[in-house]
């Protein structure tokens, strides 16, 4: 380790002034010599680095996110040159080429803040021997050696000697409390981060090697940070706490307000931005509008929590348009009430006729026939007229044959669907 410490030396100045600059302020509220004034320096020193990298975080979750799209592709490729290695590695160049994806970019931030962390590691070391770095000076070396956190010296490992760790003023019970603490806070923090990732904010739709190799490095993260952990100062474990508990805040923040689609977080995220949207009408805030945007310009291609928002948009009476915007739809227009206040009014829906009867239907077909009758004038009785001939002088009439073979039912009694054609007088 002070091997590769020494090799980013060249940083150690820079590191060693912006944490005396720190000291110089903690210090007159704690005290120059305190563990807190120390300990918060290097916190500080941590939120200044995370700040100056965030364009990195950025351009991580975008690399992330794009290598997570490519999966299916990737595998494609690799199933279909499987067995001709150097092939299968120019067909994933080509797709990174095309797509403008760059694998490295998702480590990104942890590649920056290396020389910072190992520059750290060297001040410390440095404090710890004895030997003055960078601009701290005689006076500095001896404020850093007496603080201690917790009652462990800045400068102690869990690993120290009893000999070295009296030197600078503490127990061995002390020192090794308190680092075994802080590791087992620092891989409890690096899981929970790497885990929330893999719950929350992966997409469940597509199953892909990205998702094996992620939940891999959920368990191997933590165990690589205990057993390095031994081996770091105290102020070394300080920094990487810090940086730790500033990525899982940050990650946290990310899912929710922009989660992954298709993952969990954004079904979580969708279901808030329908209610938030449905009760004021439109999308106030420029990250709502953003993200409606995207879903709007999916078209068919919009996963399932996507459908279920543009539907509940639907279902409230409003409509997303494909700058963002969310308007009054067109089939439920808002109207004034008499109170001045805003409500829906639905288009009425259409009323299906309601089914008749048989004998519903016969009657209203005699009505019918009833009154043609009555409209056109006749000189012929009807059957509903009394005759003077009494019923039984009259001839039966034939039943009419139809041409199946079969005879036409007769009408029942006091209907008849219209007036009969008069009988022409037979010919003798």
């Amino acid at each position: 380790m002070d091997t590769i410490a020494s090799l980013f030396s060249f940083i150690t100045t820079p590191v060693s002034w912006v944490i005396v600059q720190f000291h110089t302020v903690y210090g007159k509220i704690f005290g120059p010599d305190t563990g807190w004034a120390w300990g918060l320096s290097i916190v500080s020193l941590v939120i200044l680095i995370r700040i100056c990298l965030i364009p990195l975080f950025v351009k991580q979750i975008k690399s992330t996110r794009a290598m997570q799209t490519l999966q299916p592709e990737m595998k494609k490729i690799q199933e279909r040159y499987k067995n001709d290695k150097q092939r299968q590695s120019e067909e994933m160049m080509k797709l990174y080429k095309e797509t403008g994806t760059n694998p490295l970019s998702s480590c990104l931030p942890i590649l920056a803040q290396s020389p910072f962390f190992f520059a750290l590691y060297h001040v410390l070391n440095g404090i710890a021997t004895g030997d003055t770095i960078g601009v701290i000076n005689e006076s500095l070396l001896a404020s850093a050696r007496k603080a201690h956190i917790f009652g462990a010296p800045l400068a102690a490992k869990f690993k120290d000697g009893s000999a070295t760790v009296q030197a600078l003023g503490a127990t061995v019970t002390d020192v090794r409390v308190v680092t075994a603490v802080m590791i087992v806070m620092m891989s409890a923090s690096q899981f929970y981060t790497q885990r929330q990732l893999m719950t929350k904010n992966v997409d469940t739709t597509v199953k892909t090697p990205f998702m094996q190799q992620q939940k891999m490095l959920m368990y191997v993260f933590p165990v690589m940070f205990a057993v390095f952990g031994i081996n770091f100062p105290v102020g070394v474990l300080v920094y990487w706490l810090t940086t730790n508990v500033w990525t899982m805040g940050q990650q946290m923040y990310v899912i929710h307000n922009n989660p992954t689609p298709g993952s969990k977080a954004q079904a979580a995220y969708l279901e808030r931005l329908t209610k938030h949207v449905t009760s004021h009408g439109k999308a106030r805030k420029r990250s709502e509008r953003t993200i409606i945007k995207a879903i709007v310009a999916k078209g068919r291609d919009r996963n399932e929590f996507e459908r279920k928002f543009i539907n509940g948009l639907n279902k409230a009476g409003l409509a997303a348009q494909a700058d963002g915007s969310v308007i009054q739809s067109e089939s439920q227009a808002a109207v004034q009430t008499e109170d001045g206040s805003t409500a829906s009014a639905a288009a009425p829906k259409r009323q299906q006729p309601k089914r008749q009867s048989k004998s519903q239907r016969q009657s209203g077909a005699a009505a019918a026939g009833s009154k043609a009758a009555g409209d056109a004038p006749s000189s012929e009785p009807t059957s509903l007229t009394k005759s003077d001939e009494p019923e039984d002088a009259k001839p039966a009439a034939p039943a009419k044959k139809q041409p199946g073979g079969g005879t036409r039912s007769k009408a029942q009694s006091g209907q008849r669907k219209g007036p009969q054609r008069p009988k022409s007088p037979s010919k003798k």
